[in-house]
C-alpha cells in the first residue's frame, strides 16, 4: 500500500474537512428562509467565494478566541454551529434580537457591536469523518483514476449528510452540481489507463437509482423527500461505475442502516414509527459501502 497517497487522502480530507462545519451552518436552514450570512454572534462571513470557503470560526471571533486563550480571560456561554443558540444579552439591558444569518439595525449597547460569545466551537464529527471517508477510498482504491473523483466528491457529500441530518434538507445548490460533477469526473477516469469501471455503466446506474428513489417518491411524499432523489443520481453513477451488483448492494445497504437506525430509535423510545429521520446520510453510506467493496473487489 502507498504511504504517500494516504498520507496525501488524509491531508486533503482534513483540510476539505475543516471547510465543512461553516457551509453546513449557512445551508443547514428550513426551506422558506434564505442562506446564513453571519455566524451565531452577528459577524458577516467573508473571505472567498462569497464567505462559504473559510475556517469554521469567522475572523472577529477567532480572534476573541485566540486572544482570550493569550490572556486568559473567562469566555462567556459557548455558541456552536450545530445550535440554535443566541448570544447571551448582558445583565440590565434590554435584549436586542438579532435575525438568524442576518443583522439588526438597531444600535448596540454603549454604541458598540453587539457582544460576541467566546467561543462558539467548529463542529469536529464531520471533518473527522471526511478524513476518515478519504483514507478508506484511497486504501480501497489505490493508484487507480477513479480515486481523484472519489476524493473530490467526499466532501461535498459529507457536507450534505451534515446538513440533511441537521435540517432534514438536502439543498439543491449541493445535490444537482454533484451529480454534474460525478458524470464528469467519472468521465474523464475513463478517458485514462488503468481504470476499473464502466462510465456508460455509470450513467446507466444514475438513471436507475434515480429512477427508483422518484418512483417511491411519487408513491409516497411523506415518506421520501425530492432531495433524496436527487442525491440518488450522484450516488448511482458513483455505485454504477463498478457494475450492477455494486449498485444494488450500495442501495440496498442506504435502506438497510436506515432502517437501522429508525429501529434503534424506537427501542430506546426515543421515536415512534412515524418519526421522520433524515434520509440522506445513510443513502451516502451505502453509497460508500458500495464503492469501496467495488473498489476492492475491482
Amino acid at each position: 500500500m502507498d504511504l504517500v497517497l494516504l498520507a496525501v487522502a488524509a491531508v486533503w480530507g482534513g483540510a476539505t474537512g475543516l471547510l465543512i462545519p461553516r457551509a453546513a451552518y449557512r445551508f443547514a436552514v428550513q426551506p422558506e428562509e434564505p442562506w446564513r450570512t453571519a455566524c451565531p454572534a452577528g459577524h458577516a462571513f467573508t473571505g472567498p467565494f462569497g464567505g462559504w470557503w473559510g475556517r469554521a470560526r469567522c475572523t472577529p471571533c477567532a480572534s476573541r478566541v485566540q486572544t482570550s486563550v493569550r490572556y486568559g480571560d473567562e469566555a462567556e456561554a459557548p455558541v456552536t454551529y450545530g445550535e440554535e443558540t443566541e448570544p447571551p444579552t448582558p445583565h440590565g439591558e434590554t435584549e436586542i434580537p438579532v435575525p438568524r444569518g442576518g443583522k439588526t439595525d438597531a444600535p448596540a449597547p454603549h454604541g458598540d457591536q453587539p457582544p460576541t460569545p467566546l467561543p462558539y466551537a467548529p463542529g469536529t464529527l464531520a471533518p473527522l469523518i471526511t478524513v476518515l471517508a478519504c483514507l478508506a477510498l484511497a486504501a480501497a482504491t489505490g493508484s487507480r483514476p477513479e480515486l481523484a473523483a472519489w476524493l473530490l466528491l467526499a466532501p461535498p457529500a459529507v457536507l450534505l449528510a451534515t446538513v440533511d441530518r441537521r435540517v432534514h434538507r438536502l439543498p439543491d445548490p449541493l445535490t444537482l452540481p454533484l451529480a454534474a460533477a460525478a458524470v464528469l469526473l467519472l468521465g474523464g477516469a475513463a478517458l485514462l489507463p488503468g481504470h476499473a469501471g464502466s462510465w456508460a455503466s455509470g450513467l446507466l446506474g444514475g438513471l436507475v437509482l434515480g429512477g427508483f428513489y422518484l418512483l417511491l417518491f411519487l408513491i409516497n411524499p411523506n415518506g421520501m423527500g425530492f432531495g433524496d432523489v436527487k442525491l440518488a443520481l450522484t450516488l448511482g453513477v458513483a455505485l454504477g461505475w463498478y457494475g450492477w451488483e455494486v449498485l444494488f448492494l450500495g442501495g440496498f445497504a442506504g435502506f438497510l442502516f436506515g432502517a437501522a437506525y429508525g429501529l434503534g430509535l424506537v427501542l430506546l423510545r426515543r421515536a415512534g414509527r412515524k418519526t421522520g429521520i433524515p434520509f440522506g446520510p445513510f443513502m451516502i453510506a451505502g453509497a460508500l459501502t458500495g464503492v469501496l467493496l467495488g473498489a476492492l473487489a475491482a
